[in-house]
């Protein structure tokens, strides 16, 4: 009895350790607990810019590395609103699933500009969708018009830019572009300032 118990332990312990080594990917989902405040626990999706977000500590970098690394991280991170620095659990919740057949899994550019918290050039999958590709971005500022976030797509045949604008709070209320749209190579999505009574 003795023997199996400790070949129980055993097991357990290597399954922990291998967890704590795993590389983590784009995609994965990640378990993240702080002893010191458990309304910050949450699950959080490794992003296709490899990064995850997390309120109080913003954009972590995940892909690439092991869990370990990036509780380290958060921990310090989310340290300057503690009084000492917080305990961080990460664990592994959901490992990233094969591509679904039919998926291309090529990729393109599209460049996201205005009130968002990661602005710039974003290489993202082919099939993400309008709102998906948001995601990636890390979200919006606190001064963000999402009334009127913008596609700015140039039109092939003609060279015209065409410009559709979506209202996030009123999804498929008369908005010129469903959010399940898929993204083409070279979009532009604009998030504008919001107005001082928007």
């Amino acid at each position: 009895m003795r023997f199996l118990i400790g070949i129980i332990a055993f097991v357990m312990m290597a399954t922990a350790s291998a967890a704590q080594n795993y590389t983590l990917q784009v995609g994965d989902r990640v378990n993240v607990e702080v002893l010191e405040d458990a309304s910050l626990n949450r699950t959080a999706m490794v992003l296709p810019d490899g990064n995850i977000t997390f309120p109080f500590a913003g954009t972590i970098k995940a892909s690439g590395r092991t869990v370990t690394q990036v509780q380290s991280s958060l921990a310090t991170a989310l340290a300057p609103n503690f009084a000492t620095k917080p305990t961080v659990f990460v664990s592994i919740a959901q490992l990233n699933s094969p591509p679904v057949a039919g998926s291309s899994g090529s990729s393109i550019k599209i460049y996201v500009l205005g009130e968002v918290n990661q602005p710039g050039e974003k290489i993202i999958d082919s099939d993400l969708n309008f709102l998906q590709a948001l995601a990636v971005t890390g979200g919006f500022t606190n001064f963000a018009a999402t009334k009127r976030v913008q596609l700015r797509r140039t039109d092939p045949k003609t060279g015209q830019e065409l410009v559709y604008t979506f209202n996030l709070k009123a999804a498929g209320k008369g908005a010129a572009i469903s959010g399940n749209a898929r993204l083409r190579d070279g979009d532009v999505i604009l998030v504008p300032e919001r107005r001082l009574f928007e």
